[in-house]
């Protein structure tokens, strides 16, 4: 990885810790999982208004040509090795984008995996469940807790936490419970994390794509196109409409 430094400039910052947001042009995002699917849509739509965005994915190597189809949106765009399981991965991957921007103004978790489709909570696989809290919660509350002291030295940022309406108890079925419950944890630590950095000019939600049509979701979900919306309009929440440790599903708000 090149070791050449292009910091964007930092605005000034209002009273407590606050900043003026950032120009769309000098915000820098990191997608998890955005190789393919709603994690490559994501990207498109964050470069197509003009931010900088890293695309984690496990094979690097492999995504040059969903970068290259990511930065003709209009904004640049890299692959970075993250694998959210991997604790050595999220701290490269943040110290690199510390060291190419110094800053890092949006961070979506979107990697995660659909398990047990067929399970019951009666007769889990306990190691399944582990493989479902291990990448749909614990990495993302990691890649969380890595971003936030980028974010915290402009005094900005946007993180979204790509969910699931198997979180919300009244659709909770008695199927995929490692999933439900990964997910229903991941609405949970949102709202811990949104409540810890009150005042500190960073935003904390979750979002419910719904049922999309990718390689995970099959053919009979809705354009991932539709599905991406949301998210982004999440991570670019302006101070003046934001709203913190809520889950949402196309701008509106959820219970769960």
């Amino acid at each position: 990885m090149s070791t050449n430094v292009r910091r964007l400039p930092v605005q000034a910052k209002r009273k407590h810790t606050m900043a003026l947001e950032p120009p769309l042009g000098q915000r820098v995002a990191l997608v998890s999982g955005a190789s393919r699917g709603i994690g490559l849509e994501v990207s498109r739509q964050l470069a197509s208004l003009g931010v900088t965005v890293f695309m984690g994915m496990r094979e690097p190597g492999k995504g040059e040509k969903v970068v290259r189809s990511v930065r003709e949106m209009g904004g640049d765009a890299f692959a970075i090795r993250l694998d959210v399981t991997k604790p050595k991965d999220i701290a490269a991957a943040i110290a690199h984008i510390d060291e190419r921007f110094g800053r890092l103004d949006i961070l979506v978790n979107n990697a995660g995996g659909f398990f047990d489709p067929a399970g019951r909570a009666s007769a889990a696989d306990i190691e399944t469940l582990r493989g479902a809290l291990d990448v749909n919660l614990i990495g993302a509350w990691s890649l969380a807790g890595a971003a936030i002291p980028l974010m915290k030295r402009h005094g900005y940022g946007r993180i979204v936490n790509v969910s699931s309406e198997c979180a919300v108890r009244t659709k909770c079925g008695d199927n995929s419970p490692a999933y439900r419950v990964s997910k229903a944890a991941l609405n949970a630590f949102t709202q811990v994390l949104a409540q810890e950095m009150t005042g500190s000019g960073i935003v904390v939600n979750a979002v419910c794509p719904g049922w999309t049509a990718t390689q995970l979701g099959g053919s009979g979900g809705r354009p991932v196109a539709e599905s991406a919306e949301g998210i982004v309009w999440a991570a670019l929440l302006s101070d003046r409409e934001s709203t913190t440790g809520e889950f949402f599903r196309d701008r509106t708000k959820l219970a769960w």
